[in-house]
């Protein structure tokens, strides 16, 4: 049976889910999928194209939301980035996957459109609203490093068992300041 696009990428989530990002390389998916390494690369140009395609499958678990009213605008999008977290959090490294496919291709990971258009329909001009969802990307991704990062250390038995902001209280506080930001400074978003 001729190996898949879809099988690939399956193999390579399998692989980050499990060992994280530091494990995934082409040789080892070569491996898991009992091909030689050239195989791949009929199916992906490169590693970094890859990883676009496991970060969309990662945030793919994340339904689309409805567009929200205008009112209901912060409250949806507060939720949405609740569900991207989850669907992030127990995956090694997933933080710097999405991190790397959002800079590759945004256009690939639907959430990051459905942030984007509820920001816009919140009343923030289309150029502000990109750089809002920038802001918002970055407490995302480093809330789950952080997180991720608290969770290793303590697995170690003489490190430090929590970090401090890594939980979701710190997650939901940001997201609340971020956005109470935004209405400050686009007030017919607030209306």
């Amino acid at each position: 049976m001729a190996l898949t696009r879809e099988q690939l990428i399956d193999a390579a989530v399998s692989v980050l889910s499990e060992f994280g990002l530091a494990d995934l390389s082409m040789r080892r998916l070569a491996r898991e999928l009992d091909v030689q390494v050239g195989a791949l690369y009929w199916h992906v140009k490169s590693k970094q194209e890859l990883l676009v395609d496991v970060a969309a499958k990662l945030l793919g678990k994340v339904p689309q939301p409805s567009m929200p009213t205008r009112q209901m605008a912060p409250l949806a999008i507060a939720a949405l980035l609740d569900q991207l977290r989850s669907a992030l959090l127990t995956i090694p490294d997933s933080a710097e996957v999405v991190q790397l496919a959002q800079t590759m291709r945004p256009e690939a990971l639907a959430p990051l459109g459905w942030l984007l258009e509820f920001l816009e329909h919140a009343g923030i001009p289309a150029d502000q609203a990109l750089y809002a969802r920038h802001l918002l990307l970055n407490h995302l991704l480093g809330s789950i490093a952080a997180h991720q990062e608290a969770r290793a250390l303590a697995e170690e038995p003489d490190a430090v068992a929590h970090a401090a902001g890594s939980g979701q209280e710190a997650f939901e506080y940001g997201i609340r300041v971020i956005l109470q930001g935004l209405a400050v400074e686009h007030p017919a978003s607030a209306e």
